[in-house]
């Protein structure tokens, strides 16, 4: 072969491995270029970019502080990077992206990894070639499920995404934005998230082996899971750790410390049933929802407390709360077991078998049969088969046969209660308990529920006639006291004790709620002006004006009890009830701020002169357990209360700086103790007492 022949082959040979080599290069940069000016469909904008459209989780703070809960679509709430664990960006780096801080959204080396080891070799254990800024574009903007050359396209387009991210962040917002959008499983979206949910600490408060976990469920969150799966999460999570001992980001010794180590949990997947202050949150939740349809963003559109990440700001304290829902737990236990054996081989139904009938057929089981036209005997035959179920008790929840029929008698005996304490001067609700377990009770009787508050109404009857000149010296006969109402039909109410005689204090008389003085103050002054100072006072639940009032006959909340009470430690002035201090957006700028009403609704000598009358309730009336059970030796004022036949049971507690008001009660106001001394307010069992 001459040398022309084959100096000619040679640059024919030289020609074809260029095209070779430059075609790929060339049309990939076409691609690339063509991807990036939105051929191929359109990019995120420098807009989209700041703001990626994740759904964020609206969070409860307690005025001290601390998460109550949240409210959201996906579980995630946004950290920034110092709020990160450095143990936990070093095992992200270790495990994803060794070469983060040297890229710039692409890793070539990566890359021809993976070309050559992955699509040459077939390797499969050679990983994969994304960087941590193109995961994070793939999870602010994800793809839709699609193959071939538009699979091709859409990659290139996560390319071009990453490269712009690196441009707008810094390496560290890009890590903090990776870790907040991607999922670890159980519900959890976001390190703060799954951080709270396993190990109940925030991302700053996770130990190494702990943040290798984490890590670790990045690549399965359900199969490496130290929940379903403990074995796969510690060989995921000693694999994470290898990592980090790999490039020298732990010792060989720590290595080999961390991998023998259990896991060990604090797992509390979150729940809108359990957790602290449920029915406070629960009325929250539904005030939020129309607080949102009434407010707009700068776009024009609602705001939602499931993807906004709303921070709401409330006025309740967490350790307050916690002590009020510890005393209701400890104080309806023991109460519970006395109206079990109190009711013991007896039921309330068989003189009132109403209870039971209206209660089957308001029940969702039935209403659902019935739209299935079932004929009554099915009915009936449904509600008497036992079936599997998980019922409530004071030691925790137990699963057991039971049928519908009989759970519904169970519940109907079980006692209900509400709680609520407020700050008289500001007004901000301290505590909420709506009632005993929400999962199983989901009434809330503190704002939803009004029940006939006895003898806790009459202070607002002494308050008028303190208003009117009257003095807590004032004697009045203790006798039987008539009033012919309008009707014509006398009226003449009777002693608890049937005991009369002698003459009685306004103090003595209030104190021992004797019923004949409250008689003899309301033939005075008329129910019409006992109600008109009770709603300065805040009641707004309605009240009949009869005589018979003076006694308590309306349904009241303890909502408005209290914000009424207060009234009497804040000199005069009534301060609407509040539960909220602020809400936020996202990025903390403020929505709204709440101010609670005031109205002047007493002057602050018939204020004082009516928190007097109160003191001796507790000094020496039906409120006096508070010192010798409780010794209770601070400045308290109160009220017990007893509607008739026991059914409802009431103390209103006052002090200068808390007024606290709780309620006792079935459901069913027929199902009650038959006996005083057991069904009335000024029983020790109501939690008051370890309150205050």
């Amino acid at each position: 072969m001459s040398g022309k022949k084959l100096q000619g082959n040679k640059s024919k040979y030289l020609k074809i491995f260029w095209m070779v080599i430059l075609l790929p290069l060339v049309a990939l940069f076409v691609i690339v270029a063509a991807t990036a000016s939105g051929y191929f469909g359109d990019l995120p904008s420098f807009e989209d970019l700041e703001n990626p459209n994740s759904a964020l989780a609206s969070e409860v703070f307690s005025s001290d502080g601390v998460v109550l809960g949240k409210y959201y679509f996906q579980n995630r709430t946004n950290v920034h990077f110092k709020e990160l664990a450095p143990n936990l960006v070093n095992a992200l780096k270790a495990t994803e992206d060794i070469r983060f801080e040297e890229h710039s959204g692409i890793d070539l080396k990566g890359l021809l990894r993976v070309l050559f080891k992955t699509v040459i070799l077939r390797q499969s254990g050679s990983g994969g070639g994304s960087t941590i800024t193109q995961q994070l574009a793939k999870n602010l903007f994800p793809r839709e499920q699609i193959e071939g050359f538009k699979l091709v396209t859409r990659k290139i387009q996560e390319w071009v995404i990453a490269v712009r991210l690196e441009r707008n962040y810094t390496k560290e917002e890009i890590i903090a934005m990776y870790l907040n959008t991607v999922e670890f499983g159980s519900n959890s979206f976001g390190i703060k998230s799954a951080a709270q949910t396993f190990f109940n600490k925030t991302p700053e408060q996770l130990k190494t082996e702990e943040s290798a976990i984490l890590v670790g469920l990045l690549k399965a969150p359900t199969f490496y899971s130290p929940v379903r799966n403990p074995e796969n999460a510690i060989r995921r999570r000693n694999t994470v750790l290898n990592q980090m001992q790999k490039y020298d980001l732990i010792t060989s010794l720590e290595f080999d410390s961390l991998k023998a180590l259990p896991i060990r949990l604090r797992y509390q997947s979150e729940d809108h049933n359990a957790g602290m202050a449920t029915y406070f949150r629960e009325y929250l939740r539904l005030y939020l929802n129309k607080w949102c349809n009434e407010h707009k963003k700068n776009d024009g559109s609602k705001y939602n407390i499931y993807r906004d990440g709303l921070k709401i700001y409330t006025t309740i304290d967490s350790r307050m709360q916690r002590y009020a829902e510890e005393a209701v737990t400890e104080h309806l236990t023991d109460l519970q077991k006395n109206i079990f054996d109190h009711w013991k081989g007896k039921t309330a139904w068989s003189l009132h078998p109403e209870i039971i009938t209206n209660a089957v057929k308001q029940s969702a089981r039935y209403r659902e049969l019935e739209g299935i036209d079932a004929s009554e005997d099915s009915i009936k035959k449904v509600f008497d088969t036992k079936v599997p179920m998980t019922v409530f008790t004071w030691k925790g929840e137990t699963d057991t046969l039971l049928s519908p029929l009989d759970s519904i008698k169970y519940y109907k005996m079980f006692l209900r209660t509400g709680m609520m304490s407020m700050e008289p001067q500001t007004g901000q609700i301290k505590a909420w308990v709506g009632g005993a377990d929400y999962r199983h009770f989901k009434y809330d009787q503190v704002k939803e529920g009004r029940r006939q508050v006895g003898s806790t109404f009459k202070p607002f009857v002494y308050t008028l006639a303190m208003q009117e000149g009257y003095s807590p010296c004032y004697k009045v006969p203790n006798v039987r006291v008539t009033i012919i109402g309008e009707d014509g039909v006398p009226w003449s109410p009777e002693n608890s004790d049937n005991k009369y005689g002698g003459m009685l204090s306004l103090k003595e008389a209030l104190a021992e709620s004797v019923n004949s003085v409250s008689a003899f103050l309301i033939k005075q002054f008329g129910a019409a002006a006992v109600i008109n100072i009770a709603k300065k006072m805040g009641i707004n639940s309605p009240m009949d004006p009869y005589p018979s009032i003076c006694l308590g006959t309306p349904d009241i909340s303890v909502y408005e009890m209290v914000g009424a009470y207060s009234t009497f430690a804040n000199k005069g002035v009534w301060v609407e009830p509040v539960f909220l201090n602020r809400i936020e957006d996202k990025n903390g700028l403020v929505l709204q701020e709440f101010v609670p009403k005031k109205v002047e609704a007493l002057s602050e000598e018939t204020a004082y002169v009516t928190l007097s009358l109160l003191k001796g309730v507790v000094e020496f009336g039906t409120g006096m357990r508070l010192r010798f059970r409780y010794g209770l030796a601070n400045p308290i004022a109160g009220k017990t209360g007893t509607s008739q036949n026991q059914s409802d049971g009431w103390f209103m507690g006052v002090t200068p700086d808390l007024v606290s008001g709780v309620w006792v009660g079935c459901e069913d106001r027929a199902i009650h103790f038959r006996t005083t001394n057991l069904g009335q307010g000024l029983t020790p069992h109501f939690p008051f007492g370890d309150f205050i």
